[in-house]
């Protein structure tokens, strides 16, 4: 195409249609003239390159036959087996062993979901089970987290030395701990105070603290800990270590938690006394820690001094600070490396995949809900005539599949990670999935109670359980005030607080 000689717009082409519907050319408003014609081929040929790609939310052959293996698991062992684990409140190793000696739970099972293109069998398959059951679905998946952290923030050489051993193997099976949560440290992660201090003469790290709500704390062998290295540093001087129980003292297992929801999961406080682990557990390697935190207090030095030169000259330091804070915000929220910190490296990983069992928690309450509207009579009639009734379970359908919308977007983004890129949520698309999934599980398992009416409120029926499951998806990994402060700091670039 040339300045000199445009192609003509479809709108250009047919612009010659007189009022009685015949064009200039004596074809009828209603045909396609042969003007029209060449250009969608010369168009068609053009948009088959390379660059342009079909939209498609088709699934694959093989992304449906891996799905519907999960869904099958989650009908046939998960769902028979969720109300017994809910009440003992206990992990479901039994499910677990079945999991793995299948291929569904380990880390070649985690793998297989991870490389793919589009990004959609990590999501595709956490739908799946946790519409079986949220809790057990937990006590299958809490283990990715920890596995998460070890990729996200370690060594080629230390995702094969840790990884496998997250998960064991069929005959015995292990989970890991993701511990970065503390009494005081929830939303913010600035205020860990767990600390790993460096035994230069040992040539190694000593982490004592506090973790809370640690998924599979005390039970684990191995524990990932985000502990504060350098705290005039902020969120700039953590990082993350390996701390196999096993291996160490002074790792304790402390209150377990006995939760609202989840019940099957096992959640617990863990303790660090004088723990001592080798130099070499700090994710990325003790060399690159020590580069980042260099930078680190360069660059603090760096805004002291400008600070300071500003007041001296009346220039209004608070506004340049402001100024650079926002600029901090803006990059930490679009997901580029921004001082990189190891708990939020890790969440931007696994954010859409919690929207996704969100997802299942909804669309397993909407399916009971349905089938109950169908068959429950009042009236004279199936409630689902009244349209009361059929109202709600159409909002419940269509946000259900919005949400889907956001996860599956997060989720093709995501694939970046396979290529070893960062994702680029700029607009903290992450975020996004996440925190409309959570409000929609709650939402829906809210109103498959009010549809099943007082058999909903009782444990004869699963959407209690379902709606006691789904609360924690607005809190945990993200509060939904969070998840919109994200959003709003990404859309903005402004350090909003």
């Amino acid at each position: 195409m040339t300045m000199t000689d445009p192609k003509p717009s479809p709108t250009a082409a047919t612009s010659g249609v007189s009022a009685s519907g015949v064009s200039a050319s004596g074809v009828s408003a209603s045909g396609v003239s042969a003007d029209v014609m060449a250009l969608a081929g010369e168009l068609g040929a053009e948009r088959s390159k390379p660059g342009w790609s079909p939209f498609s939310l088709a699934l694959n052959d093989e992304q449906r036959e891996i799905r519907d293996w999960a869904h099958a698991f989650a009908a046939d062992v998960i769902r028979p087996a969720a109300a017994e684990w809910d009440e003992r409140e206990e992990t479901p190793w039994p499910v677990i062993q079945e999991a793995a000696k299948i291929g569904l739970y380990g880390l070649d099972a985690n793998i297989n979901l991870f490389v793919d293109p589009s990004g959609l069998l990590m999501p595709l398959v956490h739908e799946e089970l946790f519409w079986g059951d949220a809790g057990i679905g937990m006590s299958l998946k809490g283990t990715g987290l920890a596995s998460s952290a070890i990729f996200s923030n370690g060594t080629p050489e230390q995702w094969s030395q840790w990884m496998p051993r997250c998960y064991g193997t069929p005959d015995d099976v292990r989970v890991a701990a993701f511990c970065s949560s503390e009494p005081g440290a929830g939303s913010d992660v600035s205020a860990i105070r767990t600390r790993a201090v460096y035994d230069e003469a040992t040539d190694e790290w000593v982490i004592n603290g506090q973790k809370a709500w640690a998924t599979n704390g005390g039970i684990a062998d191995i524990h990932v800990v985000v502990a504060t290295v350098d705290p005039a540093l902020g969120t700039k001087g953590q990082a993350a270590f390996v701390v196999p129980k096993s291996e160490v003292h002074g790792l304790e297992q402390g209150t377990k938690l006995r939760k609202h929801g989840l019940r099957a999961s096992h959640t617990a406080d863990v303790f660090f006394d004088n723990v001592r682990i080798p130099a070499a557990n700090v994710l990325g390697g003790k060399d690159k820690l020590d580069e980042r935190l260099a930078r680190a207090r360069e660059s603090a030095a760096a805004r002291d001094a400008a600070a300071a030169r500003d007041a001296a000259a009346g220039a209004g330091a608070g506004a340049a600070g402001a100024g650079a804070a926002g600029a901090a915000g803006a990059a930490g929220a679009t997901g580029r490396p921004a001082g990189r910190n190891a708990s939020m490296a890790t969440f931007e990983m696994t954010r859409h995949i919690v929207g996704a069992q969100a997802i299942g928690i909804a669309r397993a309450a909407y399916e009971v809900a349905l089938d109950y509207a169908k068959t429950r009579e009042q009236f004279g009639r199936p409630i689902i005539d009244n349209q009361g009734i059929a109202f709600k379970l159409a909002d419940m359908a269509l946000e259900i599949d919005a949400a889907r919308l956001l996860v599956w977007r997060a989720a093709n983004m995501s694939a970046a990670l396979m290529r070893g890129e960062t994702p680029d949520y700029r607009h903290g698309e992450g975020s996004m999935a996440k925190l409309k999934a959570g409000e929609v599980a709650v939402k829906t398992t809210e109103e498959a109670i009010q549809i099943l009416g007082g058999n909903g409120y009782t444990r004869e029926y699963p959407v209690e359980r379902m709606h006691r499951d789904a609360k924690i998806y607005t809190i945990f990994e993200g509060t939904s005030e969070i998840q919109r402060l994200v959003i709003a700091r990404a859309i903005s670039g402004m350090r909003i607080r």
